[in-house]
């Protein structure tokens, strides 16, 4: 079984599936993908993803706001961000982070809606699912000072090893998207290799970032699959053996999740 550990249901292009979720989701699963995180961005799409978790079985969410979701000048409430956490089906918090590379302007107030993320992960003990774009000395200065003891994850991966044995170091996670495919993406695929494995996610980020063949084209769940089996190549593994890894450690950094 595989877990698309983290999706955006709520924003797929169902084209494909005559506009239909339930058919999109059905496609997944005859691929093998087992579990869904669907992820938080917003405070105006909190009620969708929890709505959608509540909906089907295999599907968990996460609550947050993106840092480049937030309101100028205005971090969001860490009250509101605990309200939200309280619900059986969110089972982590984010996605949140820092992003310089679209918003460099916005660094103090991403850095404060970060802190806050950090401070209801903390309080509530579900991990963290961390975007971090060109803010590689930042991100990890947050999450030294936060020193949660149950981490989470950097999703997406698109940093050097450096950064990412920094996390590692830290107890969190390595999640690695369609990005891995690329044809331009050799320093990616090196840190892939070097990902212990218990501490290796998959994920499509869908409806973003397709893998190859499918680049440029509408993302969906079921890709995780061609993320899974070119990581298993990269990293000389089996399918096989690197689904049920990545699936262990989903469930390890996850156990509220409803597998």
């Amino acid at each position: 079984m595989l877990v698309d550990s983290h999706c955006h249901l709520d924003r797929l292009d169902l084209a494909q599936h005559d506009g239909s979720l339930d058919a999109a989701l059905q496609a997944a699963r005859d691929r093998g993908v087992g579990h869904f995180l669907c992820i938080g961005v917003s405070a105006d799409n909190a009620g969708a993803v929890k709505a959608l978790a509540e909906r089907y079985s295999d599907v968990d969410c996460s609550v947050g706001i993106h840092p480049l979701d937030l309101k100028p000048g205005e971090a969001p409430a860490l009250q509101w961000l605990l309200d939200e956490l309280d619900h059986p089906r969110v089972v982590a918090i984010g996605e949140t982070g820092l992003d310089y590379h679209y918003e460099p302007e916005a660094a103090e107030l991403q850095q404060a809606s970060f802190r806050l993320h950090l401070q209801a992960a903390k309080a509530t003990g579900k991990p963290v699912i961390i975007h971090t774009r060109g803010a590689r000395a930042d991100t990890l200065e947050l999450l030294r000072e936060a020193q949660l003891s149950q981490a989470g994850v950097l999703h997406c991966f698109t940093e050097d090893w450096d950064m990412a044995k920094a996390a590692l170091d830290m107890g969190y996670y390595i999640s690695l998207s369609g990005i891995v495919t690329f044809r331009n993406a050799d320093a990616l695929r090196d840190v892939a290799r070097q990902v212990p494995a218990d501490r290796l996610l998959v994920e499509t980020d869908s409806p973003y970032l397709a893998p190859i063949p499918y680049r440029g084209k509408p993302n969906l769940p079921q890709y995780v699959r061609e993320v899974a089996e070119f990581l298993a190549l990269v990293r000389g593994e089996s399918y096989e053996q690197l689904a049920e890894q990545t699936t262990a450690n989903f469930k390890r950094l996850f156990p509220l999740a409803h597998l």
